[in-house]
């Protein structure tokens, strides 16, 4: 008889925090890597909008439309079974009103398959998320350095230096929570005050660029393998190098062919 995984929901992964077990996060875009993710034990699947900068070549996420996110959330959905898959709101997807905001976050749950959503900001998205909320779709909240605002931000900086900046993330991370987010990222901050976040919040955070004491942490696995060779951020750790076994496997097919190596009467039909 086969046995069917349970998936995991937002009640597990708050009741990780409780327990203070890490909860560990990456982000997929199609099935086999979601696959490989979700037997090896992750618990949080993104399918986030950096999808536009190391799956489809964009020089950023802006471009990144609805149509693209439930099209790569959707084969995520079909390769897990115990994972919770979150999908990231796309720019200008949740920013132009509530009803919007409301109906792009149902199309993420009900087209694509997902168990939550994910959309940038803090203060200034508080009445968007308690707007999802409202209507009982899960919202992860993503502060700091939120890559949708880089225009703003002057680029890929860490952001919370300075005391001010800093104050406003905290206020950031306080509105999220009581907005109703069941979870938050922090991105690019530093690591004492992403600690005193965590502390602080009654929601788990994750972190990417925000130092150890965070409650999980998700890392892009095109950076994580060695296959984005676009940029090299200081928080990411290389676990492995598929890019140069990938290019060397193309590279000796290209030589058998050439040479008439392969197909051999091994990979021939009589």
């Amino acid at each position: 008889m086969r046995t069917v995984k349970k998936r995991k929901t937002i009640l597990d992964i708050a009741s990780m925090k409780s327990a203070g077990e890490k909860i560990s996060v990456l982000t997929a875009y199609d099935y086999p890597f979601a696959q490989l993710m979700d037997q090896a034990g992750i618990d949080v699947v993104l399918v986030g909008d950096s999808v536009g900068s190391v799956f489809s070549g964009y020089e950023n996420t802006l471009p990144v439309t609805m149509e693209e996110m439930i099209y790569h959330t959707r084969p995520v959905v079909r390769a897990t079974q115990q994972a919770l898959v979150v999908a990231d709101m796309p720019f200008m997807s949740y920013q132009v009103d509530l009803p919007d905001a409301r109906r792009n976050a149902g199309r993420l749950i009900k087209e694509a398959g997902a168990q939550a959503i994910k959309l940038e900001g803090g203060v200034n998205m508080a009445e968007t998320i308690a707007a999802i909320t409202a209507i009982d779709i899960p919202v992860m909240a993503h502060i700091g350095l939120t890559p949708q605002s880089i225009h703003r931000m002057g680029g890929f900086k860490v952001q919370g230096r300075q005391d001010a900046q800093a104050a406003q993330i905290l206020a950031d991370a306080r509105a999220v929570e009581d907005a109703g987010a069941f979870a938050g990222v922090l991105e690019a901050i530093p690591a004492p005050l992403a600690a005193q976040i965590s502390a602080a919040l009654s929601i788990p955070t994750i972190g990417i660029g925000a130092g150890p004491d965070c409650d999980g942490q998700v890392l892009v696995i095109h950076d994580i393998l060695g296959l984005c060779d676009k940029y090299s951020p200081k928080f990411v750790k290389r676990y492995a190098d598929v890019r140069q076994t990938i290019g060397d496997g193309i590279s000796t097919y290209i030589n058998e062919v050439k040479s008439g190596a392969f197909p051999s009467a091994e990979h021939s039909f009589k």
